[in-house]
């Protein structure tokens, strides 16, 4: 097994990370040092966006989730509104037998 990386900016941030199993991350933050991006070496990646208190106010990431965060005066978290896209898989589904015709309900349908 390889060895454990790391780099970090002139502030302290984790900027990358290499674990020991060859795969990677990638970060980038904002001016506080929020996080504001993360990617991987399988292609997931995710942004975030933060007010001035540094609450987070909005995420999303490559599998199309996104979540809206609204909060008090005082920073409480009062609200999180979420929207996640579905993306269609078209595969073939295990064949469900027919007990009677001995058939798939896929090859039923063929007819």
């Amino acid at each position: 097994m390889s060895e454990k990386i790391k780099k970090y900016d002139k502030k302290g941030n984790l900027i990358y990370f290499k674990y020991s199993d060859g795969s990677e991350s990638w970060y980038k933050y904002d001016e506080n040092n929020n996080k504001i991006y993360n990617k991987d070496s399988d292609g997931y990646e995710y942004w975030q966006e933060f007010d001035e208190n540094n609450n987070e106010i909005h995420f999303r990431d490559s599998y199309a989730h996104e979540h809206w965060h609204k909060y008090t005066e005082n920073n409480n978290k009062i609200k999180i509104t979420k929207r996640e896209y579905k993306e269609i898989e078209f595969r073939k589904q295990e064949k469900e037998y027919n007990s009677r015709t001995k058939c798939s309900r896929f090859e039923l349908m063929d007819i």
